[in-house]
């Protein structure tokens, strides 16, 4: 339903009685102030004592239905949110509250109240989803005699659609920008000591063997094996899982089942983490042979990844 053709049916509900002839649970009383000024950490004197006041901001607390709920809704506001509901809009979230106080409450004090459907907003887009504002105001009595008003709105929206989770963004520095550079080239590249010749992976600012500092980079032939593996069972992160090999991109399945993170020794003799795709996760194996591929995570986000070869396979 558009909303030309929505907006004038929910105006007519502006108006309307929400609730009639409430009365609030308990009586305005002693323990239930001493709970909420407990709570909230709030010591005015005036809240204590044989002339204690309850605090004005529990103007709400008196009114509220508790677990049971409350009776005494009206027909037009299940009629309401029935109408927003059936147009898609059946998300809720409360947003703000205005509060005026007009006399002090009292232990012992009986609440009474009505309260009525308010405004009813034009359509709104929000970060949460398109949707309505609607605003109750609510009036309050204390023994019969006006005491406050609450007004308090909620919006009740159509859900956004929830964006694919992305992959972490790896950390580039200094030590390792060189070899994402690489990446972004489909080069594997691994780094090696100037002074020693000595290869490492990952890539650091020194080298392990001999200390040195100074380093150059050779390209990765890009054959391996699977030297080790575990399998990510739980938690499911829609991200990372989903590889059966039959593309290069990232899959976008909103809840992939187990899959296989292995420690990939290169045929150079460094070891590098990464998946294994190709073969379904109970498929995977120490000594299995595997071979490089560069996979688009996402628009932003290439990586490098291992194919599964069949044994013999180079």
């Amino acid at each position: 339903m558009s909303e030309d053709e929505l907006y004038p049916l929910l105006k007519v509900y502006e108006g309307r009685g929400a609730s009639a002839s409430g009365v609030g649970k308990d009586l305005v009383n002693t323990p239930m102030i001493r709970h909420w000024c407990e709570a909230m950490g709030d010591r005015n004197p005036a809240y204590e004592g044989p002339d204690a006041i309850a605090p004005p901001t529990m103007l709400q607390a008196w009114t509220m239905g508790g677990l049971s709920g409350h009776t005494g809704r009206t027909g037009a506001h299940d009629e309401l949110f029935a109408l927003l509901d059936g147009a898609g809009f059946a998300a809720v979230v409360a947003t703000d509250c205005e509060q005026e106080y007009l006399r002090p409450l009292r232990p012992g004090h009986r609440i009474t109240y009505d309260s009525v459907i308010e405004t009813v907003s034009p359509r709104k887009t929000t970060k949460l989803g398109a949707g309505y504002f609607v605003t109750t105001r609510m009036d309050v009595r204390a023994d019969g005699e006006p005491a406050g008003t609450h007004r308090f709105r909620i919006l009740k929206y159509a859900p956004a659609a929830a964006r694919r989770p992305r992959r972490p963004r790896p950390v580039v520095n200094r030590d390792n920008a060189a070899f994402w550079e690489g990446v972004a080239r489909h080069r594997l590249l691994i780094q090696r000591c100037a002074s020693c010749a000595t290869l490492r992976f990952p890539w650091l600012p020194g080298c392990g063997a001999c200390g040195s500092a100074e380093w150059d980079a050779v390209e990765a032939d890009g054959a391996g094996t699977v030297y080790s593996y575990v399998v990510v069972h739980h938690p499911r992160f829609p991200a990372f899982g989903g590889f059966d090999g039959a593309s290069r991109e990232a899959p976008d399945a909103e809840g992939p089942g187990p899959y296989a993170v292995g420690l990939i020794e290169l045929a150079e003799g460094v070891r590098m983490v990464s998946n294994v795709i190709g073969v379904p996760y109970d498929e995977v194996r120490i000594g299995m042979p595997v071979r490089l591929e560069f996979m688009r995570a996402d628009e932003e986000l290439e990586l490098p990844v291992f194919r599964a070869l069949e044994e013999g396979a180079g």
